[in-house]
């Protein structure tokens, strides 16, 4: 693994970090650029955050006896199928449209969209493992089935929160700072 691997690394490598330095996060909202494009941006890794969380306590209040067996597994049919498959069109359009136009408005963090495009093609199998997690938990057929595989989901998805949310942090750090410098033009 290297040290911009999804899964071993700390942060956005310090040489992507350098429009960061410019427009830190405390200065976003602030920023003209911020309202619109930005916003929504956000919003929409945000939405994966909570979507995340949720099935964390769903999960955790069935383990501990707190929510029924079918409850949850209506929830995490829910909000498992919903996360996925909004992460996957957001990274579709992240691939297709944003990164190839952002790319090009600052060379000095073009391989930062490398690393981003890396960090998509980790967390398909990373989702994908999810998707199987989640599965074994919504179709086990009695008590000690459910609850071994809400315990194995519980694990899947604290790695998963990990996973992404190093994605999204470090996404965030390198996108925001270039919207917010060159602006959004033809990217809406």
């Amino acid at each position: 693994m290297t040290q911009n691997a999804l899964d071993t690394r700390t942060g956005l490598p310090e040489p992507l970090r350098l429009l960061l330095e410019a427009h830190p996060r405390e200065s976003w909202q602030a920023h003209p650029q911020f309202h619109g494009l930005v916003s929504f941006w956000l919003e929409r890794h945000m939405m994966f955050r909570q979507l995340m969380a949720h099935m964390s306590r769903d999960t955790e209040a069935f383990l501990d006896g707190n929510r029924d067996a079918r409850a949850f597994s209506q929830g995490i049919a829910r909000y498992g199928g919903l996360f996925v498959n909004q992460l996957h069109g957001h990274h579709q359009i992240e691939d297709h449209h944003y990164f190839p136009l952002l790319r090009s408005r600052d060379a000095r963090i073009e391989p930062g969209f490398d690393l981003l495009d890396a960090d998509h093609h980790a967390l398909d199998a990373i989702l994908e493992r999810f998707v199987q997690q989640a599965n074994a938990a919504i179709q086990a057929r009695d008590a000690a089935a459910s609850r071994n595989a809400a315990g194995v989901l519980r694990s899947g998805l604290a790695d998963l929160e990990r996973l992404i949310g190093r994605h999204l942090e470090d996404e965030e750090d390198l996108i925001v700072p270039v919207i917010l410098a060159h602006g959004a033009d033809g990217l809406a």
